[in-house]
């Protein structure tokens, strides 16, 4: 039990951040899905001036200049409101549902699985690309702050969460009621609930720079008060209970967020008992005895989702260890997990191509950080290996080169 007692530490600085400000941003609250024992070394080695990471770092601090000059962002500034007729509730439409070209108003939608539409990332009407900017803008100006110390940086992800979480007038409504509406069909799907995850940047952020002068303990337990209201929302909301329902990556992703909720918002037993049945409800009834997962191949998009999906699980698996439960089953080498890892890994080769029809090509760099991870887990396996088939100027500039697991 030693890791829920070192969480019970944790959450204890939580609450008395407000009391000591720390002198410098060596310490802080530790995040729940970052390695933090990796980010550590990493600033150490930035500070030694690591050749290697070099181009990672200068990367980061390039976005975290231009996040200064971004924001903030809040779900009231788009022009249509949602079908409830409250503005600081999250709307947003499905990717993938485009016009009927034989219906002169083009109602119902109809989908085309695969094919972004343009008009679901409106800015006008939808929330996505919002939820999006402040996600990845709020984990970048953390991570700069905490490499740095720079405390610009730690002003501007303050204001960031503070206008999405906190401020009455431009907060988020605790729920994704009316996320991924599908014109002509409804006000909001159970798959929506995915567009969720990417708050995990903010909140991981949030964490980084507790100890700054930027936020304070009170403002961390608002954000903990928000994250136990959303954390009730997708455990008791039907909409949210039916996406727990899915089979294939909403299903894994629905697990990542209710795991990490729970944590923030310090409900060890709920996230323990997430844990507890993820092996039997998601791996084993996802992923095939050879390693494949049927439901993401039955995709348009097969390898994209495929890869999707394990990075999802093996975020759950990361988030798992914090009250103590092995889903990595690293001992195991032919564990179920493992087997999908190997049945992917070939394909990070673009010399490998995947063997059905598929539209586009998928971007193997989204290998690299599960291949970095499942070296870390499975060391024996050697998998970094296969990211020498891996460009390497993107290689070097991959932000997980300083810091994993990233929520995607």
């Amino acid at each position: 039990m030693r890791t829920i007692k070192y969480f019970i530490l944790i959450i204890t600085i939580i609450s008395s951040v407000s009391c000591e400000r720390k002198e410098n941003n060596d310490e802080f609250v530790e995040p729940f899905l970052i390695d933090v024992v990796y980010l550590k070394k990493s600033k150490e080695r930035i500070g030694k001036n690591d050749s290697l990471l070099n181009y990672a770092f200068n990367k980061l601090i390039k976005e975290a200049e231009i996040a200064l000059k971004e924001g903030p962002f809040s779900v009231t500034h788009k022009e249509k409101f949602p079908a409830s007729g409250n503005k600081n509730d999250y709307a947003s439409y499905s990717r993938y549902w485009w016009p009927d070209p034989n219906k002169s108003d083009g109602l119902p939608y109809i989908r085309r699985d695969g094919e972004t539409n343009p008009e679901s990332q409106s800015l006008k009407k939808s929330d996505r690309q919002r939820i999006g900017s402040f996600g990845k803008n709020t984990e970048t100006l953390a991570l700069a702050y905490y490499f740095t110390g720079e405390e610009k940086y730690a002003n501007k992800a303050a204001e960031l969460l503070r206008v999405w979480f906190i401020d009455k007038e431009t907060r988020m409504n605790p729920n994704v009621n009316h996320a991924q509406c599908r014109e002509g069909h409804n006000f909001g799907t159970k798959s929506g609930v995915l567009d969720g995850r990417l708050m995990i940047k903010a909140l991981e952020g949030s964490l980084l720079i507790a100890n700054s002068n930027a936020f304070d303990g009170d403002e961390l337990d608002k954000l903990k008060a928000w994250s136990r209201e959303y954390f009730k929302w997708l455990t008791t909301n039907e909409m949210a209970l039916e996406e727990s329902k899915s089979k294939n990556n909403h299903g894994t992703f629905y697990d990542v967020q209710a795991m990490y909720f729970a944590l923030y918002s310090e409900n060890l037993e709920a996230c323990s008992q997430i844990a507890q049945n993820f092996t039997k409800r998601r791996i084993y009834s996802q992923i095939k005895s050879d390693g494949s997962m049927p439901e993401e191949q039955a995709r348009t998009r097969p390898l994209f989702y495929s890869i999707y999906n394990l990075h999802a699980m093996f975020l759950v698996a990361s988030l798992a260890e914090k009250v103590d439960i092995d889903i990595w089953e690293a001992k195991e080498s032919d564990s179920q997990l493992r087997k999908a890892l190997n049945y992917l890994v070939p394909y990070t080769d673009a010399e490998n191509k995947w063997p059905n029809p598929t539209i586009g090509e998928a971007d193997r760099m989204k290998m690299f950080t599960i291949l970095q991870m499942a070296n870390h887990k499975y060391p024996n396996g050697n998998y970094l290996k296969f990211a020498d088939k891996l460009p390497l100027e993107m290689r070097k500039i991959e932000r997980t080169n300083l810091v994993f697991p990233l929520m995607r």
